[in-house]
């Protein structure tokens, strides 16, 4: 029988193989992220589940650069975790070190959100606030068009994750934006 996870273990986990402050830190932005979304789309009873996607999205990353959502399979698989949680992480790297596509809604909010995420965050440590509280779509869709401000956020991802969505760009920035804000971790 696979195991599912609580916050706490997925935590545990999560810094096992993480100590770098801006993973982690990301992380926890798309764990919130995620939260928000699983309300929103009315997957209420499925709120702490879409978080831990959401929180160990990136497990192999820091360790792994090079073998991203392949090696969080086989770390997941060792300790007979849930093959939902599995897949929903590694279906973030669709198309770019996967073969495995997101079918879920949760999965294809996974795929939008992660690099746009990243975009925010850039876009909110250049303010004067620190914060994306304050910020405004149409800052937004500057930043995104300046594809030298935070290089290494892919927009082809995200509009990729815009169209699996079926939403419109300015949809996905005003939603991600509303999930940024409302989970607290806004920079």
């Amino acid at each position: 029988m696979s195991k599912q996870l609580n916050r706490e273990e997925a935590w545990a986990l999560l810094t096992e193989y993480n100590q770098d402050p801006f993973h982690l830190h990301h992380a926890r932005t798309v764990e919130g992220v995620m939260r928000y979304f699983a309300q929103e789309l009315g997957y209420g009873d499925e709120v702490d589940f879409w978080g831990i996607v959401g929180l160990l999205h990136d497990l192999d990353f820091e360790r792994y650069p090079d073998q991203h959502c392949i090696q969080s399979q086989e770390i997941m698989r060792e300790r007979d975790l849930d093959e939902r949680l599995i897949h929903a992480t590694a279906s973030h790297g669709y198309g770019i070190t996967v073969d495995i596509q997101p079918e879920h809604e949760m999965e294809k909010v996974l795929f939008a959100t992660d690099e746009l995420t990243g975009l925010i965050g850039a876009a909110a440590r250049m303010r004067p606030s620190k914060s994306c509280k304050d910020m405004e779509l149409s800052s937004l869709k500057k930043k995104f068009k300046n594809k030298k401000f935070a290089a290494g956020c892919s927009r082809d991802v995200i509009t990729s994750g815009a169209e699996l969505l079926d939403w419109d760009l300015d949809t996905l920035f005003e939603r991600t934006l509303a999930a940024m804000k409302a989970s607290g971790n806004v920079d």
